[in-house]
């Protein structure tokens, strides 16, 4: 047992677990910088505003695409905040360059506050974009719904955390330095270092801002069904346009299934680049349903003046200055301010009581529907009607029956024509051509009759005239006439009851 050293072992034993541990955290730091290397961008996208179905619409249309076998992902937003993701794929469609997650809200209710505050952290602010949908089917509330937005997002970014709200300043610092070296694509790819102009980035919002106009196929029915002219189209944009330069914000008008610039417009925003290379973004001022104002740094007073000198674009900048300052609820409605403006010039014609409605409405296309107990009241009193006469009927259809078996042919064919009446009264009065000239049956029998009744009485008087004379051929004669002209109302007749079935 001499010459044992109880203590040595101790000692081994901890150096051994020492070097472990070292081993230990080279392996868990060499593995974990291989999977941060390895993990995909996270992107976060707020998609605010717009119904349920315009939201699914937005999403469908930023084409993505998938690889092959994989699922569509779900679109969860029928409650306050909805959700939904998308993997962004590169140029080949097949490596996933990107994860993008999409929050959902069609309401600017400040319950919601709370909700949406877990969405700005401090990790997420510096990926995220902010996307306001406008729909072409109502303009005329654009202003009040942008302005309910940006004052709901003023509160709420005023009420975030130290760490929050200086992860927006660092990417309010960042869009301003991305302003002043705008490159425009078709300026041959050199930068230009620009000062701020005029009304240009001096509300910031904090993050980037794009607003999306859906169903820009809408303006031709603003323009045959409501009026629009060219004017008013221009004045929509003119004020979107001065609106978003304040806020350093981006404007699209999209159509559904049609391919557009949204995708990579927004994959710019986002710092996605692998799909902004093979699709460069070029504005677009001409075609009044694709239009495209990239920001920031495009747009000017100058460029926006050139629609239209008599815009007052100075006054419409101070006047959303004031819009979304002076307020103590969202919803508050300010005077003088430039939704005011707006609303003054764009109006929904067809709303109740509205001078122009009568003017600009179709004509003969609207029918007032008549209430279903009206209806079968009505209906109760023909059919009680009917019943009444129902034995007066039957004894002229003996009647009818008797002179027909005395006068044979012509007898059936008026017992026909009689029952065939109501068809008539639904069909509406029987006409047809001869020479040229449109005749009614209807009026040509009692014309007959009315005249076969007046020579009547007259052959009834003191004179006679001579068998064979003219005066006998004349009953054969319109009775000829009478029953032509009931031939024909039968067969017109018959031809509409066989387009009825």
């Amino acid at each position: 047992m001499a010459g044992i050293d109880f203590y040595d072992r101790p000692s081994s034993a901890l150096s051994d677990g020492s070097d472990k541990s070292e081993n230990a955290d080279m392996w868990s730091s060499m593995l974990s910088s291989v999977a941060s290397s390895k993990r995909l961008p996270q992107k976060s996208m707020v998609v605010l505003g717009g119904t349920g179905e315009c939201q699914k619409e937005f999403v469908e249309s930023l084409n993505l695409g998938r690889k092959k076998g994989e699922k569509k992902p779900p679109i969860a937003n029928a409650f306050a905040l909805g959700y939904t993701y998308l993997d962004v794929l590169d140029t080949d469609q097949e490596d996933v360059v990107a994860r993008l997650g999409l929050y959902l809200v069609s309401k600017p209710e400040p319950a919601f506050m709370p909700i949406l505050k877990s969405l700005f952290t401090a990790a997420m602010i510096p990926d995220t974009l902010i996307v306001i949908l406008l729909d072409w089917r109502k303009p005329w509330d654009w202003m009040r719904q942008l302005r309910t937005w940006v004052r709901l997002l003023g509160v709420l970014f005023r009420s975030l955390d130290d760490d929050a709200r200086r992860a927006l300043d660092d990417v309010t610092q960042t869009w301003q330095s991305r302003r002043s070296t705008y490159v425009d694509a078709g300026g041959g790819g050199s930068e230009v270092t620009l000062p701020l102009g005029r009304g240009e980035f001096d509300e910031p919002i904090g993050l980037p801002l794009c607003v999306i106009c859906q169903n820009a196929d809408k303006i031709e029915v603003l323009e045959r069904e409501r009026g629009w002219k060219d004017g008013q189209f221009d004045f929509v944009l003119q004020f979107l346009r001065t609106v978003l330069l304040k806020h350093g914000g981006t404007l699209i008008y999209t159509i559904p299934s049609v391919q557009s610039s949204l995708s990579p417009l927004l994959f710019s925003l986002l710092s996605i680049p692998s799909q902004t290379r093979s699709h460069p973004i070029k504005h677009n001022i001409i075609d009044r349903d694709k239009i495209l104002i990239p920001g920031p740094g495009w747009d000017s007073w100058g460029k926006i003046r050139v629609l239209g000198e008599a815009f007052d674009v100075e006054g419409i900048c101070n006047g959303w200055s004031f819009d979304i300052s002076g307020f103590q609820n969202i919803q508050d409605d300010v005077d003088g301010g430039a939704v005011e403006i707006y609303e003054d010039v764009i109006k929904d014609s067809m709303r109740e009581g509205d001078s122009l409605a009568a003017a600009l409405r179709p004509r003969g296309i609207e029918v007032e529907p008549v209430d279903t107990q009206e209806f079968l009241a009505a209906q109760m009193e023909l059919l009680e009607a009917r019943r009444e006469d129902g034995g007066r009927g039957d004894r002229g259809a003996a009647a009818l029956v008797d002179g027909d078996r005395a006068q044979g042919g012509h007898g059936r064919s008026t017992s026909r024509t009689l029952q065939e009446g109501g068809v008539r009264d639904h069909v509406g009065p029987v006409q047809f051509n001869v020479g040229g000239i449109q005749m009614d049956a209807d009026d040509m029998v009692k014309n007959i009759k009315a005249r076969e009744a007046s020579r009547a009485a007259g052959a009834s008087g003191d004179y006679s005239q001579p068998q064979g004379s003219p005066a006998d051929a004349q009953p054969q004669t319109t009775e000829a006439l009478s029953a032509f002209f009931t031939s024909l109302m039968r067969r017109e007749v018959a031809g509409a009851k066989k387009t009825s079935s």
